[in-house]
């Protein structure tokens, strides 16, 4: 579960460390996590559970079928990268995939309950005037999902 907002620093050899309230056993491997551009400018990860979620979806879209669909799909994934955490929780994140969300000394992880973003701290912003007892969002979407 991927909860929570945490700001961290690319190292030296631009790794970024994964909270670690958010590693678990076996990602560890070398394609465990998926990254895939965001339209919104950042990027998301996708750990081992949400790929085959994923994986299951893309199963349905003929590589023949929509050229739309294909299009962006050979978009979306020709940038993407997928990777594993060292045993000390970093990531290596390639270097298209830094350029695509202007990630240069620190990253800005955000979980989305499944999955997380990275974004650069520049363009990740937040409503600091939050009002006591309420949050700034979109009530339909949770409505969407019964929550």
């Amino acid at each position: 579960m991927y909860v929570g907002t945490f700001q961290h620093a690319l190292d030296g050899r631009n790794r970024l460390t994964i909270p670690a309230k958010w590693r678990f056993a076996g990602d560890e491997g070398e394609t465990s996590y998926l990254a895939v551009p965001n339209p919104k400018g950042c990027i998301t990860v996708y750990p081992p559970a949400s790929r085959v979620t994923l994986e299951a979806k893309l199963e349905q879209i003929s590589t023949l079928a929509d050229a739309d669909e294909v299009s962006t799909l050979q978009k979306l994934f020709g940038v993407a990268d997928s990777f594993g955490c060292d045993s000390h929780g970093r990531i290596s994140l390639s270097d298209r995939l830094r350029r695509y969300a202007g990630l240069e000394e620190e990253v800005v992880l955000v979980g989305l309950y499944t999955v997380f973003n990275l974004w650069s701290p520049a363009q990740y912003t937040v409503d600091e005037q939050i009002t006591p007892g309420k949050l700034n969002f979109n009530a339909d979407v949770l409505r969407k999902f019964k929550l």
